[in-house]
């Protein structure tokens, strides 16, 4: 299931690294659920600075029971540190505000037929 970003995953460089992180961040998937974890609402913040190559991501699971909960944090973190430009990527895992269906995007909603 993890896999490390490679050079066909990586978004342009004309972007800015948020964006970038951003695009990164919809390469990751809930194997549970068909839907990238950006779309999901998994994401709740993407601080990136550009110029020290540092980003933190702060995110959620769908339960605290997830099964993927050991597994999805470490692939996101390992595909933006494998980010050119990024030295540094934290994940920090956050139950609050809990996560529910209200939360995804919708274009999410219409993959999953809601």
């Amino acid at each position: 299931m993890s896999e490390e970003a490679t050079p066909t995953d990586a978004p342009s460089d004309d972007a800015n690294l948020h964006d970038r992180v951003i695009t990164v961040l919809k390469s990751c998937y809930d194997p549970e659920i068909p839907i990238d974890i950006y779309e999901l609402g998994l994401i709740y913040d993407v601080a990136a600075d550009e110029a020290a190559g540092t980003v933190i991501i702060k995110m959620t699971l769908t339960t605290p029971m997830c099964p993927v909960a050991e597994i999805l944090p470490p692939e996101v973190e390992s595909k933006v540190r494998a980010m050119d430009g990024v030295s540094n990527a934290t994940v920090e895992v956050t139950w609050e505000p809990p996560w529910n269906p209200g939360m995804m995007s919708e274009a999410a909603r219409l993959e999953l037929n809601m």
